[in-house]
């Protein structure tokens, strides 16, 4: 077998902090808990975990605070096989996401940055990781200014640039330009176009290559080469979607660097938000690759 491609994932990493229940509370309300689990998480270190259990070489490029909850976030990214090299330690608290989730998946979640806010820029070294790297992955909870300088590099250097433009923000002039391939959910291609979710063409007037992911309807990919095609979820039971969307990510970074159709890497991590909606907690629900595969053959 090949060695594994390289995957380099910029991004936060939180502690996150789920809790349990039969209904979300509304404004005002108070409900009373099934249970409440603490596991690491963020959209960057999420995805840097499902980048590396789906068998890519990655390399992880963040922030952690110096309280507990760093020292846990780093081990766990470590023990998971992530490259944890140029991770950065800032003085003071660590991410934190508070996550409420009912009895059907759903979920609500507050997220305090903490320790992410610090990471600014990129240093020489992390600049040539992003080099390195075959693909480049990279969301919305840093500093975009962040975001758009690891873009910049990727695209510089040849790497393919992946933005998962999550959570939704308004996006610096230019920030686009550097991307290959933009992952968003309906919510994130509203705030992007102003106008309809669909509207497949004012996405691609912004970037070549689009996934549209449409939840529990599976993806939508679209390219400038006039390729739009719908790709099926697989249907699985439900216990948290609340890292559905960091598993797509990190699955189809690790499928676009092996050289796979991106209409069948798109399917590919279809297989893994389908594996990792099965399992309580954010990065206790990422999918090793046998686990992907078998829903992918299935």
């Amino acid at each position: 077998m090949s060695a594994p491609k390289r995957v380099a994932v910029v991004g936060s990493a939180n502690m996150d902090l789920v809790g349990l229940a039969e209904n979300l509370p509304r404004p005002g309300e108070t409900v009373l808990g099934d249970d409440f689990v603490m596991t690491p998480g963020g959209k960057g270190a999420n995805q840097a975990i499902a980048a590396a259990r789906a068998g890519g070489a990655t390399t992880f490029l963040g922030a952690i605070g110096s309280d507990s909850f760093g020292v846990t976030l780093g081990s766990r990214l470590a023990a998971t096989g992530v490259d944890t090299t140029h991770l950065r330690t800032s003085y003071g608290s660590s991410g934190v996401a508070v996550i409420m989730v009912d009895r059907a998946g759903e979920n609500s979640i507050l997220v305090s940055p903490g320790a992410n806010r610090t990471f600014l820029d990129l240093t020489d070294d992390e600049r040539a990781c992003v080099a390195e790297a075959d693909v480049l992955l990279c969301q919305q909870e840093i500093p975009l200014a962040t975001v758009a300088a690891a873009l910049a590099a990727g695209r510089a250097a040849g790497t393919r640039t992946i933005l998962n433009a999550a959570p939704a923000r308004e996006l610096p002039p230019g920030l686009l330009d550097q991307v290959d391939l933009l992952v968003v959910n309906e919510t994130e291609a509203r705030a992007i176009t102003g106008g309809s979710a669909s509207d497949m063409g004012a996405l691609l007037a912004l970037v070549p290559r689009v996934v549209l992911t449409l939840s529990g309807n599976g993806s939508r990919y679209a390219d400038r080469d006039g390729q739009d095609v719908h790709v099926p979820a697989f249907p699985v039971e439900v216990a948290d979607t609340t890292a559905a969307g960091d598993a797509f990510c990190g699955a189809l970074a690790v499928a676009w660097a092996e050289g796979r159709d991106l209409i069948e890497a798109v399917r590919w991590a279809n297989a893994a938000g389908a594996a990792s909606v099965r399992k309580v907690g954010a990065s206790n629900g990422l999918p090793e690759r046998s686990e992907i595969e078998a829903i992918y053959a299935g």
